[in-house]
């Protein structure tokens, strides 16, 4: 593994990134600055703190930095549901976000628990 890039769970969370900004476009314009700008931080934080995790030098600072990612996840589900619940977006929509979520979510658990062995 020669980069960050070449780890799957970074790749599908990019992929889970450009889904979710692409959804979040039907959301109200009033919300802007608000539920719409939180579900973007917290998507955009997943594949970040996977990048900023590998280019640390130590295990356990790599498996801080995936915990940090998966609370991101964690937070950006519920908002997604948060949206869903003001009528902001339907459930239909969010299927394959949901899916591609569930993946990441069980690579980086998978992942933490194999650095913490």
């Amino acid at each position: 593994m020669n980069s960050y890039r070449d780890l799957i769970v970074w790749q599908k969370s990019m992929d889970l990134v450009t889904k979710i900004y692409q959804l979040i476009t039907r959301l109200p314009n009033d919300e802007k600055f608000g539920l719409t700008s939180q579900i973007k931080r917290s998507a955009v934080s997943i594949p970040s703190n996977i990048a900023e995790g590998y280019g640390r030098n130590y295990k356990k600072d790599y498996s801080r930095f995936l915990q940090i990612a998966r609370g991101s996840l964690y937070e950006n589900q519920t908002q997604l549901e948060i949206a869903v619940n003001l009528s902001f977006i339907e459930t239909d929509d969010l299927k394959e976000i949901k899916e591609l979520s569930l993946e990441v979510e069980k690579m980086l658990n998978s992942l933490i628990k194999k650095l913490e062995e």
